[in-house]
């Protein structure tokens, strides 16, 4: 019977997708976490850590592969002289988004308030919140933060948001920068395309203390579409509508400069569309939720253009069975929001189910290499961004030395 092209990608996807690593228990010093960012604070460069070391389960990164990642997006949007404002939503990660703006970044996008705080707290600005800011709290420390970050810009959907945030403003005597949020199709957030968002910020262009900016509109279901073709067919037909609007707000002679968009999944078609600023954000790491929707490239089966740069590695906990395994890693250590789980990496014949809160079981089927109670087995990860937020740091790795670690900050927080 012939493999269908989902049970490929599942059998290779892993192996494809980062070199082998096997790591055993021998000669492993153990360390706690508090051990090994003792270590790390102490010495610079850092001398006898490896990846077999650590605690499980930790999230890895590898700063080769990450800094590849960084390049490549960042060449291809001079190449297409689009700015970048990166999603920080993803990473949460100060380190990363200090190297993104030392690149040429304008800043970074933060989902809720609090990411932006931590941003502007590790001396980070230029941020565009994406998600509406409603009701006293969250208004009041928008206020506060564009008082101390000027540049920071929000998104509004409606005529009464836009009172409420005028208002504010007026009070605090400061002006908030604002986009319009406009809904391409998901009906999540987000104001209708066409006249209806042009009639918006005419209105909210009047307003006293706001400073309308431009148009914030982003199309997640075009993100995930499989087969290059059939995802640039969909960001083409419901982008367009967003881009139009702002092209009609410039025409009515409204200052809108900024139009703000696109995902890790449309990065190579939306440019050409008219966007002025990208906010891709799994470029950074990567995940199997967007290597399974193909590339443009030779292989279409699979999405390459950004390398697999995130981990979680596990330890065996258990081996009685010749045909299973148990892992320290299950429904705690991985994004369950998907209809997959994580994928094993460097081995043939092993694959991962959920355990439980705490466990993971590899299904055996003749593995390459064997698998033994103490290894160390490293999985990519179903979608990156809810998995990151489940950790507190991220262990970087070059190889298998471990040489920093960085803080998972603005998670867990409205």
């Amino acid at each position: 019977m012939a493999t269908s092209r989902r049970q490929w990608m599942k059998e290779n996807l892993a192996v494809a997708t980062l070199a082998p690593t096997f790591m055993t228990p021998n000669k492993v010093k153990g360390y706690s976490v508090d051990e090994v960012e003792k270590r790390l604070d102490a010495q610079n460069p850092i001398e006898g850590v490896e990846k077999q070391d650590l605690p499980t389960p930790a999230l890895l990164l590898d700063l080769n592969r990450l800094e590849n990642n960084l390049a490549t997006m960042n060449e291809y949007a001079k190449s297409q002289s689009v700015n970048l404002r990166p999603h920080a939503k993803t990473h949460k990660c100060a380190e990363i988004a200090h190297r993104q703006i030392a690149m040429g970044a304008l800043g970074v996008c933060t989902a809720t308030i609090y990411e932006a705080e931590q941003m502007d707290k590790a001396g980070i600005g230029g941020i565009l919140i994406t998600s509406e800011l409603v009701g006293p709290n969250k208004i009041g420390r928008l206020v506060r933060l564009t008082k101390k970050r000027p540049d920071t810009m929000a998104v509004v959907d409606s005529a009464e948001h836009a009172t409420q945030l005028s208002e504010a403003a007026g009070t605090a005597k400061v002006d908030l920068n604002v986009l319009i949020d406009i809904d391409p199709v998901g009906r999540r957030t987000g104001v209708a395309p066409g006249e209806t968002a042009v009639e918006l910020a005419k209105t909210i262009d009047r307003m006293q203390n706001l400073k309308f900016c431009g148009v914030h509109g982003y199309s997640g279901a075009s993100s995930h579409v499989v087969g290059f073709d059939a995802r640039k067919k969909h960001s083409i037909q419901y982008m367009t509508p967003v881009i139009e609007s702002f092209r009609k707000m410039q025409r009515d002679g409204l200052p809108a400069e900024i139009m703000s968009g696109t995902s890790t999944g449309t990065y190579n078609i939306d440019p050409a569309l008219g966007m002025t600023e990208l906010q891709v954000g799994s470029y950074v790491f990567m995940d199997i939720d967007y290597r399974i929707i193909g590339g443009n490239g030779e292989n279409t089966e699979l999405y390459e253009d950004f390398q697999q740069s995130l981990t979680v590695l596990a330890t065996v906990i258990s081996q009685n069975y010749s045909d299973r395994a148990t892992l320290d890693s299950g429904l705690k250590a991985f994004a369950t929001d998907r209809d997959f789980g994580p994928e094993v990496v460097g081995y043939r014949g092993v694959k991962y189910r959920f355990g439980g809160d705490e466990h993971g079981i590899l299904t055996l089927d003749e593995p390459d290499p064997a698998v033994n109670l103490g290894d160390k087995v490293e999985l990519v990860v179903p979608h990156c961004d809810p998995n990151v937020n489940l950790y507190d740091r991220m262990y970087c790795t070059r190889g298998n030395k471990v040489v920093d670690v960085w803080k998972v900050i603005g998670r867990g927080h409205g």
